[in-house]
């Protein structure tokens, strides 16, 4: 599997990076996950508009998902090559109606479901392209889930957003790769069920014999050095900060 970091600020756009989405690939197969604000410019810098296979949306905040509203503009209102097949769309229940919603002035009601087929993530196993998934629902004040990617005997868990949780603990056992969202302080904010902390990512990647540490999602107001050597207090393998365009092979 390859991981490309698309964008990776929490809450809101950096100056440096979009909010939080991901590129997974393997066997010719694209599936991205999460498109948050500023995600889908970004997103042309590794492949194409039409190049998607699917989409994983991990919750319906604006920051996770809300650049499909522009997607939903790309795919639908394509003119060269007529419009595209639909393409399969992985969220919580009512990610169609939050991005109708979102978007305002669709043609019709089922518009977004013309050029994207809508999946209900509930906790489960199942494959997406060659990937084999498991998702599980995460602590978080809105249904979120966090999902384990598996390929060729490697294993990607990617958080979403939570606070602590032992489905989490789960999902990043042994994972050869365990990118994990870390938008609070230690010792600043302490708000149950919402988000982790350096400090937390790290003990849940310590309990969970994650191999591998990558911390994201930190908005623009908490200092990533911070969150990285709380990290590296709580976990002796290795730790290192999410950055856009940044790639590893797992």
């Amino acid at each position: 599997m390859k991981l490309t970091v698309v964008g990776c600020s929490g809450s809101f756009p950096s100056a440096e990076s979009a909010c939080s989405s991901y590129l997974v690939e393997a066997d010719g197969f694209r599936l991205l996950l999460d498109m948050g604000n500023g995600a889908l410019g970004e997103l042309q810098r590794h492949c194409g508009l039409y190049d998607l296979d699917a989409i994983f949306l991990s919750h319906l905040h604006a920051d996770h998902c809300i650049d499909m509203c522009a997607y939903f503009v790309a795919r639908y209102y394509r003119h060269d090559g007529g419009r595209c097949a639909p393409l399969p769309v992985y969220g919580p229940e009512g990610t169609e109606h939050r991005l109708t919603t979102a978007y305002a002035d669709t043609p019709t009601a089922s518009s977004m479901s013309e050029v994207f087929d809508f999946h209900t993530v509930k906790p489960s196993t199942f494959e997406i392209g060659p990937f084999t998934v498991h998702t599980e629902r995460v602590a978080h004040p809105v249904e979120a889930y966090g999902i384990r990617i598996e390929h060729d005997g490697k294993a990607l868990t990617y958080s979403g957003d939570t606070g602590v949780s032992e489905a989490l603990d789960d999902l990043a056992r042994d994972a050869d790769l365990f990118l994990c969202e870390a938008a609070f302080t230690y010792g600043k904010e302490d708000i149950p069920d919402l988000h982790l902390n350096g400090r937390e990512a790290g003990q849940t990647a310590s309990r969970a014999g994650a191999r591998r540490l990558v911390l994201t999602h930190i908005p623009p107001w908490t200092d990533p050095r911070v969150n990285l050597a709380d990290a590296h207090a709580a976990y002796d393998g290795p730790v290192e900060l999410a950055a856009p365009g940044a790639t590893y092979e797992i």
